[in-house]
């Protein structure tokens, strides 16, 4: 069997690639080892399906801390704009919703997944699943793909979409990136990103604040010099293990590499009143409690922050349930203000890469160029999507950057049996 593009991965980035290439007018055939096209866009935002982001381009490319940078080229062909207008084209209606999000008007990620792949039966591109590939010979003019079943395809553009190692039940397992070793591609270290942290501190061990949520906070990762590395205000969520939530998971990253440094434990800071300056809270906390010295402490401080988070700060500054006002020190509420404002934790580690919602790391983007998607070190042969060492917050940022690759590794992959048989 012979195809001028094969496309292997039916993610949102080999969807997008299959399309694009039989828009240019390419033989196209998707190769998809599973038994369904889209596993992790159909549980992508809760079901519902962030498709991409409406915030400007910058401010998309700064939300891609993993590597954004390298896709202004691909941006300025197309763009997170042309992904909504590929979207409403094809019947998908968007709306948009907090951050700039951006979600189909039925809440469905199913509608997502089945225009993509109406879109393709449209456009005739032949679709195998259940077809792992066994197999890829790099040759001088084509590329052969051998099948599990022994069936070869040859072609003369070749796109892996094949995805990174997180959330490996929809798929990614890594297989790709045995093929893109094969073709002489870097693949720099993997690890997990957006993903939840470990902690072994003794409120963890002991489940003291188990479950317990905390909204619109800030929370802070160190460096060596105790200076933060970097900042996210979100909610978080307090867990048996550590600390998940997607304040946490945007952290994430920063701490992964950090251990990876070789650090056995990273800080992280958490600003329960991100709004409020700590001598502003403690003035006003030292009058309540002239003015009222009879009252338990605890009663004027209620419902500043959480209460069991506020009960576990006063246990720590040894204040009891009914001690009074007159009964605290100056250097005791002054503690107890500096907690709510500054309340650090040690992390030292974070769940496997299986658990992650991202990969980071992947094939190197110094051997890809950066507005076709195509690799530098073979003929015929492009990557798109999560396999990249690209990466992104959890938003939309990573299917805009899966489609928007997808879409220049078909498009380019197109070309080259037309400049091959000149026609």
């Amino acid at each position: 069997m012979n195809y001028d593009v094969v496309v292997i991965g039916g993610g949102p980035s080999g969807l997008m690639a299959a399309i694009a290439a039989a828009e240019h007018g390419a033989k196209t055939i998707l190769l998809e080892k599973g038994k369904k096209l889209g596993k992790k866009l159909a549980i992508s935002g809760g079901g519902r399906c962030n498709v991409t982001n409406r915030l400007p381009e910058d401010e998309v490319i700064k939300h891609i801390p993993g590597n954004g940078k390298f896709l202004y080229s691909a941006f300025s062909v197309f763009n997170n704009y042309d992904i909504i207008d590929f979207f409403e084209n094809m019947g998908v209606a968007l709306k948009e919703e907090d951050h700039g999000r951006m979600f189909p008007i039925s809440n469905s990620a199913q509608s997502v997944v089945d225009a993509l792949v109406n879109k393709m039966a449209e456009l005739n591109v032949k679709v195998k699943l259940n077809t792992p590939v066994k197999a890829i010979h790099y040759d001088e003019n084509e590329h052969t793909v051998i099948l599990q079943e022994g069936e070869k395809i040859t072609t003369s553009a070749l796109v892996i979409a094949a995805g990174g190692k997180a959330v490996p039940h929809t798929g990614s397992t890594g297989d790709g990136y045995a093929w893109a070793k094969k073709a002489g591609h870097t693949i720099t270290e993997l690890y997990p990103t957006e993903v939840a942290l470990k902690s072994d501190e003794e409120f963890i061990k002991n489940k003291s604040l188990q479950g317990l949520s905390l909204r619109d906070v800030t929370l802070s990762v160190l460096n060596k010099r105790n200076k933060p590395i970097i900042q996210h205000r979100m909610d978080m969520i307090f867990t048996h293990f550590g600390v998940s939530g997607p304040a946490v998971l945007r952290c994430s990253q920063f701490v992964v590499k950090e251990l990876m440094r070789g650090r056995d434990k990273v800080p992280m800071v958490l600003d329960s009143l991100p709004d409020e300056h700590e001598e502003t809270i403690f003035q006003n906390i030292m009058k309540t409690a002239n003015d009222n010295p009879k009252k338990a402490f605890k009663n004027i401080v209620k419902g500043m922050v959480p209460e069991r988070l506020l009960t576990y700060i006063l246990n720590q500054n040894k204040v009891s349930d009914d001690q009074k006002c007159a009964n605290v020190s100056k250097e005791t509420i002054r503690s107890i203000v500096h907690t709510m404002k500054n309340f650090s934790f040690q992390v030292n580690g974070s769940l496997p890469l299986e658990k992650a919602f991202v990969t980071g790391g992947g094939v190197s983007i110094k051997e890809i160029v950066p507005n076709t998607m195509q690799s530098k070190l073979m003929h015929g042969l492009y990557f798109c999507g999560e396999i990249l060492d690209i990466h992104g917050y959890t938003g939309g940022y990573n299917i805009t950057s899966a489609l928007v690759t997808g879409r220049l590794a078909g498009m380019n992959a197109a070309q080259e049996p037309l400049a091959v048989t000149g026609r």
